[in-house]
């Protein structure tokens, strides 16, 4: 039996969630890739809360860009992460791709987060 593109993402996504665990010491940095844009949050899974969240949704981040679908909005939305979550004293996280490869616009901003400061 084959499976649909979206059936492979939901399969890798249990997969990595079933490994990939982010605690008080080091939170789990989560991508979200639609079509038209892309999110980023940073969890704490044992008390249930987002602690620092960035998109391309965003008026600050999206009055820099010409789309929200493309590797250039992803490096902003990873630089952007990167400081929010430096000011929260956040350096070290766990990567959560959320089943996306890593290849892309996730690569791109995981680079540029780690490049602004976080370290995973």
């Amino acid at each position: 039996m084959k499976l649909t593109r979206k059936e492979s993402r939901e399969r890798r996504r249990r997969r990595i969630r079933g490994k990939v665990d982010g605690s008080t010491d080091r939170p789990r940095l989560a991508i979200f890739r639609s079509h038209q844009h892309i999110y980023a949050q940073i969890i704490d899974d044992t008390k249930h809360h987002t602690l620092v969240a960035a998109s391309t949704v965003e008026p600050e981040v999206k009055s820099k860009l010409t789309s929200g679908s493309n590797c250039e909005a992803s490096v902003e939305v990873g630089k952007l992460i990167a400081a929010r979550s430096r000011e929260k004293g956040i350096t070290q996280v766990v990567f959560d791709r959320g089943g996306n490869l890593y290849h892309g616009r996730v690569k791109a901003l995981a680079e540029a987060a780690r490049e602004a400061g976080l370290d995973f």
